[in-house]
């Protein structure tokens, strides 16, 4: 079956910036393709129903928080043999109009190569080291424990590639979830995300998977997005234990 459209696009909504999710759509609608973008609403409320209007958008109201990872999970059947790619994107990305363009480009090179994603900054420009190596025990607990963070300042590093040239392109370990593109056909035959994980490390897991199809996760540093990243499991007490609780299945799943 011929696609309908060349790229779909997931946003899980729940609790968010009206300022910022106003640009996570907009640079995703400014694409110039046949396009669809799914919101998919995890607020009991329906919050985002009436929200944002446009033919290109789809609105799918859970009517239930039921996680990151099923949420987007929900339209993989309504994507099979519908586009050619797809975009898991964060509500607090923004990006320019070529970005989308010139990855496609890129996936296009290589069958091998299931998803990409780009440079990931912070709004003031800074990096944010979004390439990661599969995460040890001790990166997770050093990462979250400021006071352990000079004994394992050497790993920390390694994990996140700073030992490798970040502004040339690499076939990388794991790509955080904010904004990760698809081969639809891809993201299909991995069956989306494990739904064992509520909220964080679905993205470390999905790259596993990848793995498991022996495909491959280009690191694209020559476009660049902006991220706001939350950190929500920093600041909340409810999501450090949903992180921990994460961390916990993925290393008892892959091994620790």
């Amino acid at each position: 079956m011929e696609e309908k459209f060349i790229i779909t696009c997931s946003i899980v909504l729940y609790k968010e910036s009206f300022a910022d999710l106003h640009k996570t759509i907009d640079s995703f609608l400014q694409t110039p393709f046949n396009k669809k973008l799914f919101l998919i609403d995890n607020t009991p409320s329906r919050f985002f129903e009436y929200v944002f209007n446009d033919k290109d958008i789809e609105y799918i109201a859970v009517e239930e928080n039921i996680g990151f990872g099923s949420a987007h999970n929900l339209i993989i059947n309504r994507i099979n043999g519908f586009s050619k790619y797809h975009l898991i994107l964060n509500p607090d990305v923004s990006f320019n109009i070529g970005v989308i363009n010139n990855l496609i480009n890129q996936l296009k090179t290589d069958e091998n190569i299931a998803m990409i994603a780009p440079k990931v900054l912070f709004p003031n420009k800074s990096h944010q080291f979004s390439c990661r190596r599969y995460p040890s025990v001790s990166e997770l607990l050093a990462r979250r424990f400021f006071f352990l963070k000079p004994l394992f300042k050497t790993t920390i590093f390694k994990g996140t590639y700073r030992d490798k040239n970040l502004n040339e392109p690499f076939f990388a370990q794991y790509l955080t979830g904010c904004f990760h593109l698809y081969k639809t056909k891809d993201f299909v035959n991995l069956q989306g995300f494990d739904e064992r994980y509520f909220l964080y490390m679905e993205d470390v897991d999905i790259c596993r998977k990848i793995d498991s199809l022996g495909k491959k996760k280009l690191y694209y540093p020559k476009e660049e997005i902006i991220h706001v990243l939350k950190q929500g499991s920093s600041k909340s007490v409810k999501l450090f234990f949903k992180h921990t609780s994460s961390a916990i299945k993925y290393f008892l799943k892959w091994g620790f």
